[in-house]
């Protein structure tokens, strides 16, 4: 199978391999022993390199870059997983480096590994099964999430870092490389060590996000209560419901922390809090 531009140039490989089922839009380009499995699809634009491998069942939206050995669309490393059909579905204009590995969902995870739109994920990264990221996120060389991680638009996760199954990255927090995360880290933080503890608010990121001197205020006066003030999680929380619901940013953070199921990530000397447990 060939697909050529007005130029004649050779867009498809004549060794790739590409299974009669595949959905390949125009524009796409790919490259030298790549294999492109079963109903895959893949979007306007998208130019994969060689030797990459995409699986079943999985679609890649438009105008994404996929670069050599990356592998996706494989089959979850979970030994619960029987061959049921799930799928990995990616949006658009996501790059994706070097041996990055990413998984189908299982049956009992939903069924779907779900990367959103504008990631930037370097190279040896890898994504689970069950996995859900948002837009415009970043994970350094080698970072590692276990099954059912969730990650919010606009986190950054440094190299090394290895997350654990069920936890939760907020928007716009950054995970210090060479991190062991084992509970949720709140939007708007940075957080670093094995264990993880935070570190503050992430003022650097928010600041080249555009948030204004007042929204980072309110946000310091919320972490300040959260983790600072010495009372309960609970009672924090109602203060923060009380006093700062004006603010959609601390809105956020109160509801990304009453959702918690694993607890949340506290500054060293504070033990994990969670909802449940409250």
């Amino acid at each position: 199978m060939q697909i050529k531009t007005k130029a004649g140039k050779d867009l498809i490989h004549p060794t790739a391999l590409i299974h009669d089922s595949a959905q390949i839009d125009d524009d796409v380009e790919i490259g030298p022993y790549t294999v492109i499995g079963e109903n895959v699809k893949i979007g306007k634009g998208t130019i994969i390199a060689a030797h990459v491998v995409v699986e079943r069942d999985t679609a890649i939206g438009p105008h994404c870059s996929i670069h050599q050995f990356a592998s996706i669309g494989t089959p979850p490393q979970d030994i619960t997983y029987k061959g049921e059909k799930t799928e990995v579905i990616i949006g658009s204009h996501n790059v994706i480096r070097e041996f990055v590995t990413i998984h189908r969902g299982t049956g009992r995870g939903g069924g779907k590994t779900i990367i959103g739109d504008k990631n930037f994920l370097m190279a040896y990264v890898h994504i689970a099964h069950d996995c859900k990221i948002g837009n415009n996120v970043i994970m350094a060389n080698a970072a590692t999430l276990a099954g059912h991680v969730a990650i919010e638009d606009y986190a950054i996760i440094g190299g090394l870092v290895a997350i654990h199954q069920y936890a939760r990255i907020g928007a716009y927090a950054i995970i210090g490389g060479a991190s062991a995360v084992t509970h949720d880290v709140p939007p708007y933080v940075m957080a670093v060590g094995n264990r993880a503890k935070l570190y503050g608010l992430n003022k650097v990121g928010l600041r080249r996000q555009g948030f204004s001197r007042e929204e980072l205020n309110d946000l310091k006066t919320a972490y300040n209560i959260l983790f600072k003030s010495g009372i309960t999680l609970k009672d924090a929380l109602r203060k923060l419901e009380d006093e700062m619901s004006h603010s959609t940013h601390v809105v956020r953070l109160i509801n990304f922390i009453k959702e918690s199921r694993r607890g949340i990530t506290r500054e060293k000397g504070r033990r994990a809090e969670s909802n449940e447990e409250d």
